[in-house]
């Protein structure tokens, strides 16, 4: 039952296409599951000298094992679920499926670069399969590759622009994908070097909308008032021109250049407003996004006494 756990006959499918050769793609779709799924079978029991039967009894020992122990979702499963809904997601805007896997895995590794046998190892795939998503990926250049000091072997990362070189699709696919970044910053943390990449991918793919109403997320100036409002909302109160240029540590013409763009295209802060007082700007909610009701709702003296 494809969502459930692998019955015997499933891995009596898997076993099967391993000896025929098969692809661990094609083993997948012929028992209605992920290719991570089958992959990752594979390599927990036994690779190349995989048998149904001995699976069944190691994954047997494996739950008598969580059973006899405090119930743990451990953080490689959740973080294996989330690779592959991530790929899955990315593949839904047009990327072909293994040039989605292969770019997923280089999103959410803790490494910044990895190697074309660590992607092999990792993704339970062929290197030609691997070869050819690289390719696919440095085309739409999405991916770069770096030699490795000392070898021969090459390894490969994701830019810190590539977000203003990656492919459109359309705009609910872009808007998952936002989603899924977001809940991956929040599981891999966003002090992490996987977190740090996700936030750039949520803010691409959420920036979007402002693209296809003609900004150019190339030009400096997005970047630097999106960090404006970000530096507004951390200081949670009014700062003034002087006092912001200097936490930023930019020159009064940046600053300034960045609130008159902010001004231009106030949506960049939605849901927010950047207001300004004697006392400096401020980042404040905009007061269209809630009605009067769930504002006053949201200020009454029993709503803070029930959460606290």
């Amino acid at each position: 039952m494809a969502g459930g756990r692998l019955s015997l006959e499933d891995r009596q499918s898997i076993a099967a296409g391993i000896a025929e050769g098969i692809a661990y793609a094609e083993i997948a779709r012929r028992i209605g599951r992920p290719t991570s799924t089958v992959s990752r079978e594979v390599a927990r029991n036994g690779h190349r000298d995989y048998t149904a039967d001995r699976a069944q009894r190691a994954t047997r020992r494996r739950g008598l094992d969580r059973d006899s122990a405090p119930r743990t979702d451990t953080l490689a499963d959740r973080t294996d679920a989330f690779v592959d809904e991530l790929a899955s997601l990315i593949a839904a805007t047009g990327m072909p499926r293994m040039a989605s896997r292969v770019f997923a895995t280089l999103i959410t590794s803790s490494n910044s670069t990895l190697t074309a046998a660590e992607l092999v190892r990792g993704l339970g795939v062929s290197p030609a399969s691997v070869s050819k998503a690289i390719g696919y990926l440095e085309g739409m250049e999405l991916v770069e590759r770096r030699p490795e000091p000392g070898s021969r072997r090459e390894r490969y990362w994701v830019g810190d622009d590539v977000w203003t070189r990656a492919m459109r699709a359309d705009s609910s696919g872009h808007a998952r994908v936002a989603d899924a970044a977001q809940r991956g910053l929040a599981l891999f943390g966003a002090d992490t070097p996987a977190g740090i990449r996700l936030a750039r991918m949520g803010r691409f793919f959420g920036d979007l909308t402002e693209q296809l109403r003609g900004i150019d997320l190339a030009d400096s100036a997005i970047d630097d008032t999106l960090t404006v409002i970000a530096a507004l909302g951390h200081a949670r109160r009014p700062v003034t021109v002087h006092r912001l240029a200097s936490a930023l540590g930019w020159p009064a013409s940046r600053l300034d250049h960045a609130i008159r763009h902010l001004q231009q295209r106030p949506t960049l802060a939605d849901p927010f407003s950047v207001c300004e007082s004697v006392a400096g700007y401020e980042l404040q909610p905009r007061p269209d996004r809630l009605s009067r009701e769930q504002g006053d709702a949201l200020r009454t003296p029993a709503l803070q006494t029930t959460e606290g």
